[in-house]
């Protein structure tokens, strides 16, 4: 048998005339770990979609464990020891964790349905993968990195010799992290390859043993990850250097602007008495743990949260958030984490996208003017650069990191005063992240107040003036960036616990 696990062999696929992938050659060998890298449209999930059968390649071949396939879908791939955990997470989520881990495939004593079995299996599992998750609870009530967890699972639970991880890390904390590694390190030693998916340079050298760069289709860089540097990758990536992560953070917050006074929230979990002030022009961090209350801050101040007592002033005027329709009222915007369940609508155009939170600019005499429509959607795509063949094409087409350039643009059409953003850069590319970091700092200048929520450490400390970091859904500290580390922000997001 072959050292290798998965060979792919001159794989190309075109869509009409877009040559998407073209010759690709990569090895997964068994019981190591394969980072994929490349900017946002390289080819990546085109690649990993013509290995699980939901695209069919044009030509080439790929072996598992020295033996040509060809998956119809992904059923078969899973039916082959072959799973993912998607980056954007594909979860029942009124239903159990056990009801996702075994669905489709529930264990039945007498033609019933064995809940008892179906929970015992789920509890090895869990043990196995020393993950603490109560398998009867419902999916919606937990934090996107238990969901992550769940996913991991579920991959375990098919007997995986494969898992392709994508984006696995995106909206998980440092604690959450290293669980996932360690997670990883178990299965490899058990024999199980994995292909690592990330734009997280800091991760593909902590956990890959080898990196492939694609590029335009086109496979650039195949290395260990012991022969090569973070630099070679990023000019791989992007065929150029870029020599910082991070732009100057050059704006000047003026006078406090948006204040909150022992906010409280009525419905679990209850934020408790939040307290502080962002000024006109400032970036404003928080960080903290998964579960310690950042998202839910966010959303109460976009009126999706229901107050149950503290108040909210803008340049010193009471305002009152009871709907989304205040915030907007107020001049707010938000960004949330999961883009897919609800920041896009996934089977309409770009256009649609760009415009719909602002149609009221676009009427003409009596009903909305496509002109408008699409002059807006055209300038706002060049503006923030997205790759895309026009304006008409579905968003679900589109890579993440254009998706998530097309949600900014749908704001940047309202010129928001306040713009909240939950993780902006999850799933990005590093030349797409720079540009968005751009991005915020030009709002910044010119008076606009951003509120980022961010899990990675090197970004919160990267671009922001401030950062107040919760715990247990409460603030625990606000501390100036230039004068704090990682050692402090890690302090104080445990301060209760």
């Amino acid at each position: 048998m072959s050292e290798n696990f998965l060979e792919i062999k001159n794989v190309s696929k075109a869509f009409g005339r877009n040559k998407v992938l073209d010759g690709i050659n990569l090895t997964v060998r068994k019981g190591t770990v394969l980072g994929l890298m490349g900017e946002n449209g390289a080819g990546k999930s085109t690649l990993v979609k013509c290995l699980f059968g939901s695209y069919k390649k044009d030509e080439g071949e790929i072996k598992l464990d020295g033996r040509i396939v060809d998956f119809k879908n992904p059923k078969d791939a899973l039916e082959n020891g072959v799973t993912m955990v998607h980056q954007e997470l594909n979860l029942c989520l009124d239903m159990t964790v056990a009801d996702n881990l075994f669905l489709g495939r529930f264990p039945k004593r007498m033609g019933m349905v064995s809940e008892t079995e179906m929970y015992e299996k789920a509890n090895n599992i869990f043990s196995q993968l020393k993950i603490n998750i109560n398998p009867k609870r419902i999916v919606r009530t937990m934090a996107v990195a238990e969901k992550q967890m769940i996913e991991i699972a579920k991959a375990v639970s098919y007997n995986a010799r494969l898992i392709v991880l994508d984006e696995p890390t995106s909206s998980l904390t440092e604690r959450e992290v290293k669980k996932l590694f360690s997670i990883v390190e178990e299965l490899k030693a058990k024999g199980v390859s994995f292909i690592y998916i990330s734009h997280k340079m800091d991760e593909i050298f902590k956990v890959c043993d080898d990196v492939t760069v694609l590029r335009d289709g086109k496979m650039i860089l195949t290395k260990s990850v012991t022969e090569t540097t973070m630099d070679e990758l990023i000019t791989a990536m992007v065929g150029r250097s870029l020599s910082k992560r991070f732009p100057e953070i050059d704006n000047t917050p003026g006078e406090p602007y948006l204040t909150l006074t022992e906010l409280t929230t009525k419905y679990e979990p209850v934020l408790k008495d939040i307290s502080f002030s962002v000024k006109k022009g400032e970036i404003f961090g928080i960080y903290g743990l998964v579960g310690a209350g950042r998202s839910e801050l966010l959303e109460t101040l976009f009126g999706i949260r229901s107050i149950a007592y503290g108040d909210i002033t803008i340049a010193g005027k009471n305002i009152y958030l009871k709907h989304t329709s205040d915030a907007l009222a107020c001049n707010f915007a938000l960004l949330t984490e999961e883009r897919k369940l609800n920041g896009m609508f996934e089977k309409a155009s770009i256009e649609f996208n760009v415009t719909i939170a602002n149609l009221k600019k676009y009427k003409g005499a009596t009903f909305l003017s496509k002109q408008k429509l699409k002059r807006a959607a055209d300038s706002q795509i060049k503006k923030m650069r997205v790759r895309c063949m026009s304006t008409e094409q579905l968003m679900s087409s589109l890579s993440g990191g254009n998706q998530q350039k097309v949600i900014i643009a749908k704001w940047l059409e309202r010129s928001p005063d306040i713009f909240l953003m939950d993780e902006p850069t999850r799933g990005i590319d590093v030349g797409a992240k720079y540009e968005i970091y751009e991005l915020i700092v030009s709002m910044a200048k010119l008076g606009k107040t951003i509120i980022v929520v961010s899990s990675e450490m090197p970004e919160i400390l990267g671009i922001t003036n401030r950062i107040a970091v919760m715990s247990n859904n409460r603030l625990s500290g606000i501390v100036e960036t230039k004068e704090t580390n990682q050692e402090e922000l890690l302090k104080l997001s445990a301060k209760y616990l």
